[in-house]
């Protein structure tokens, strides 16, 4: 396979984690690349991503999801862009191959990754809203035709769902088995985390109303 992959990992915090997803990212021979956008983290994120081997881009404050996820595609190479959440528990390099081959295949213009057999919380949640999972392979193309991606924080992932369905693109549903990731309330604590989500909810409610 051809280098022609960028993995682009939006992080926020995320020094529990982000140790493994880019030491795994690396191990793939169709990434050419993996860059870790630093969203105004306020611990060890950053160093940590760097030390595992990957390019670290690091914006002065929080620019939130979309924001960050625009910032590594507009420095990226690759054809093929692999968002992947930062906070993930399990991630194994056939867990990025079963999201990029569809891709590099040409079969499908997009795929999403769904948990499956991970834990009960996070496979609930993406069973009834796969459209939430910040797991996908995408064509570089696809991304560049919609507009105003950067500003929609936790809503990046609904736009690009809903341009797919707009547009008749090819996109399957991938199961990462036994993946998961860290809760809201685990990294914050329960009200804070609690607090967090409907903050999120809210943010993805709003970019669905503006679409």
């Amino acid at each position: 396979m051809i280098n022609n992959v960028s993995i682009i990992i939006p992080a926020y915090n995320e020094e529990k984690t982000i140790e493994n997803v880019v030491r795994v990212s690396k191990n793939i021979s169709a990434v050419a690349e993996v860059i870790v956008v630093n969203d105004g983290s306020e611990d060890n994120t950053a160093l940590l991503a760097e030390e595992a081997g990957a390019k670290v881009i690091s914006l002065p404050t929080n620019a939130g999801k979309g924001g960050a996820m625009m910032v590594g595609v507009k420095n990226s190479v690759g054809n093929i862009i692999l968002f992947l959440d930062a906070d993930l528990i399990g991630l194994t390099e056939k867990h990025i191959q079963e999201l990029l081959l569809p891709v590099l295949s040409k079969a499908e213009d997009m795929t999403i990754g769904v948990f499956g057999h991970g834990r009960l919380t996070t496979d609930l949640a993406q069973f009834f809203a796969p459209f939430l999972s910040g797991q996908r392979a995408v064509k570089r193309e696809i991304i560049e035709h919609i507009s105003d991606l950067d500003a929609t924080r936790f809503g990046v992932e609904v736009a690009l769902t809903r341009y797919s369905t707009e547009h008749n693109l090819n996109v399957r549903e991938v199961e990462l088995a036994d993946l998961t990731h860290l809760m809201k309330e685990e990294k914050l604590g329960m009200i804070k985390g609690f607090l967090a989500r409907l903050k999120m909810y809210w943010e993805i409610a709003q970019s669905v109303r503006r679409n």
